[in-house]
């Protein structure tokens, strides 16, 4: 088992405050979906809990221990895997070579996506949308880390590709965090933990199945 959250985090962008006091509880394994439009905070949540930007205010907990001090590179370390939604492959290298930057044998992710073998030559840059983050999520499942923290994992992709993506998540044995704007079809009848924000603040909390006004 494995639970990470934030306790009252407070985020600030200069002299805008992006998180006004966010708690929240992501048990895994386990899937939980942050929802909200953009500028609601989903991805600042996502970056606070990776240790990517600094809390003002508020901790990180995960498995009981604060956490909110350790730098990214040591979450990264002790298997927090974060998935962005820009910037997330090397462009410059190869498909078989950004895999291989996370485990020798990349069998395991050409089976999640078979429609990578036939890339594995291309440099990452020169992909789609959708290859980029199949690509992304790929070096995701190669790395078999704790937490997976991913910012849109379906964009782009066809609708066919974003439900096998979801099935791939929700079977992880992970704690499994997405952010999206809207609750995926995919998820439509899948258990799932959803929050949903609205500037900067949890407005909803519960299964996604008692979200009765999913955001726009």
């Amino acid at each position: 088992m494995t639970t990470l959250a934030l306790r009252h985090a407070r985020v600030r962008y200069g002299p805008l405050e992006a998180l006004h006091g966010v708690s929240l509880t992501a048990p895994g394994p386990g899937l939980t979906v942050l929802l909200g439009r953009n500028g609601s905070g989903r991805t600042t949540v996502l970056r606070a809990l990776a240790g990517a930007v600094p809390l003002s205010g508020g901790a990180v907990v995960w498995d009981g221990a604060d956490v909110t001090r350790m730098p990214a590179y040591e979450r990264a370390r002790r298997g927090l895997c974060l998935v962005p939604e820009r910037q997330a492959v090397f462009g410059s290298l190869t498909v078989r070579e950004n895999l291989e930057l996370t485990a020798a044998d990349p069998t395991p992710a050409l089976d999640a996506y078979p429609q990578l073998k036939l890339l594995l030559s291309r440099r990452a840059g020169t992909l789609s949308g959708g290859e980029q983050r199949m690509l992304a999520l790929s070096r995701a499942l190669l790395a078999h880390a704790r937490v997976v923290l991913v910012d849109e994992p379906a964009q782009g992709m066809s609708p066919a590709v974003a439900a096998h993506t979801y099935g791939l998540l929700s079977a992880l044995d992970a704690c499994v965090i997405v952010a999206e704007q809207r609750l995926p079809p995919a998820l439509h009848g899948r258990r799932a933990l959803v929050y949903e924000l609205r500037r900067g603040a949890v407005v909803f909390g519960g299964e996604a199945s008692e979200l009765a006004d999913p955001p726009r």
